[in-house]
């Protein structure tokens, strides 16, 4: 995946980590729900009565806000991914592993956890960033891949 820093601005960046920190706390007050993404996904794995509508309609939400972004406020959402399926879903079962085993994933710790001051959610989002960043140094520095 690349980014493209001469199209980058921070304004859509800021504006949506803005909506995401509103979206978590209605969530929670509303619902009285933390918004982690990997547990409401892995509930669809295994649902539980009167559990699926609202797991399936939040992520099928999360799937489809980037059309929205571009329909109706013409924001573009191009995506560079510049690695094999194997690698992809290596990754993925590698995050959804880590996810399990953290008990959540970074918008559960990170977003949330963080917010609410826990120190579970602290030591996990330190130990997320650590390792995303020794990843990219091994793999670009030590490995030149």
């Amino acid at each position: 995946m690349q980014i493209d820093w001469l199209a980058f601005s921070p304004g859509p960046a800021f504006f949506g980590g803005i909506l995401l920190g509103i979206a978590a706390a209605l969530y929670v007050i509303l619902h009285g729900r933390i918004l982690g993404i990997s547990g409401i996904v892995s509930g669809l794995l295994s649902p539980k009565g009167g559990d699926i509508d609202w797991r399936f309609s939040l992520v099928l939400g999360l799937l489809s806000a980037p059309l929205i972004g571009a329909l109706f406020f013409g924001l573009q959402t191009t995506t560079v991914i510049d690695a094999d399926w194997i690698v992809i879903i290596v990754a993925g079962v590698l995050v959804g592993f880590g996810a399990n085993y953290g008990s959540g994933c970074t918008s559960g710790h990170g977003v949330c956890g963080l917010s609410r001051l826990s120190p579970r959610s602290l030591v996990a989002t330190i130990s997320f960033m650590g390792a995303g960043f020794l990843t990219v140094f091994v793999i670009r520095h030590v490995l030149g891949l």
